[in-house]
């Protein structure tokens, strides 16, 4: 995440590498619809000192192929390999109740239902089998829990809590997804 207003970015993507000797760019989208991410531009690397038109050129295996403005060349390309790319929080629609973007639950403290701290969530990840929080623990331990609204039962973005249903979680089947 972004040291410098970061709930005021969302990660939206990341430079995969160069594609082609033009500067071409192979681009992983983290978007519902990997082609959206070139609406949300300008889109700017983390410490907002770079800023990128994007145009989506096409799809490769991995993800997208696209053009970025000023980055002509294959060595411009590659020398953004593996930059993540953010939008400005106001280029993307209100959520809905119970709908969140990743960025505003990662750092959210996690406490099971008697209230009892268990960590922070650090990250939101995806395998292909739907949404996974990642918990890190006081001693640094990490756990992947579902984020379904079983095993997730409650999060309060003002208060910056998520409640775990720990039982619920290590015996969910793919409940409905948040």
């Amino acid at each position: 995440m972004c040291a410098d207003d970061s709930r005021n970015l969302i990660c939206v993507g990341a430079i995969a590498g160069a594609f082609g000797v033009r500067g071409e760019v192979r681009l992983k989208s983290f978007c519902a619809v990997p082609e959206d991410i070139a609406a949300y531009g300008p889109l700017y690397s983390c410490d907002g000192k770079k800023s990128f038109d994007v145009r989506v050129a096409g799809a490769s295996k991995n993800g997208l192929l696209a053009r970025l403005a000023g980055v002509d060349s294959r060595q411009q390309a590659e020398a953004l390999r593996g930059t993540r790319l953010y939008a400005r929080r106001n280029r993307f629609p209100r959520t809905e109740s119970d709908e969140y973007y990743h960025a505003d639950i990662i750092g959210l403290k996690v406490v099971d239902r008697e209230g009892l701290a268990r960590g922070t969530i650090k990250a939101v990840e995806n395998f292909g089998a739907g949404d996974l929080i990642e918990i890190e623990s006081d001693d640094g331990s990490t756990e992947l829990v579902p984020f379904t609204k079983t095993a997730v039962p409650s999060i309060d973005i003002p208060l910056g809590l998520a409640v775990v249903d720990w039982s619920a979680a290590a015996t969910d089947n793919g409940g409905e997804h948040r």
